[in-house]
């Protein structure tokens, strides 16, 4: 066992927030390592197109994600929640190596287990082109984003 990740299911509304805002900092840190060991050792995940299971899995997913999209900035926001399980929607900003700017709208459904692991990841994605001028986030890139940074209904997203 990898150890706990609190909050722990049943979530409340106020410990589902904590959780939704605990992924979107770990995933900010742009760490896979990091961000791996929030999930179970056998989580299932569907990221877009791909689908794969286990830790090695996510890690070498994350890798190749943080390669290709360079300053990337990412906000959560808890859509629904039930016992074990919350619902989020989402975006990320990033450029990729030519220098064209992107805005990433998605939705997760997630499942934990009795650990606060997430044992189940499905991530519907898509990606909109848009100018380094109608970008909306903007904090560190090397910090997580900062409690007065506008939500993604604060920013009409």
């Amino acid at each position: 066992m990898s150890g706990a990740r609190p909050p722990l299911p049943p979530f409340t509304p106020e410990t589902a927030r904590l959780k939704v805002r605990a992924a979107e900092d770990g995933w900010n840190s742009r760490d896979p390592q990091k961000v791996a060991l929030a999930y179970s050792l056998d989580s299932r995940w569907r990221n877009r197109d791909a689908f794969f299971s286990g830790r090695p899995a996510i890690v070498d997913f994350l890798t190749r994600k943080w390669q290709a999209e360079h300053e990337y900035r990412l906000i959560k926001e808890l859509w629904a929640f039930t016992g074990d399980r919350i619902a989020v929607r989402f975006a990320y900003e990033f450029h990729d190596a030519r220098g064209y700017w992107f805005r990433a709208y998605g939705n997760e459904n997630w499942e934990f287990d009795e650990h606060g692991l997430m044992r189940a990841r499905h991530a519907s994605i898509n990606d909109l082109p848009i100018t380094a001028s109608e970008r909306k986030f903007h904090w560190d890139r090397t910090a997580a984003r900062p409690s007065d940074h506008p939500g993604l209904s604060d920013l009409g997203l």
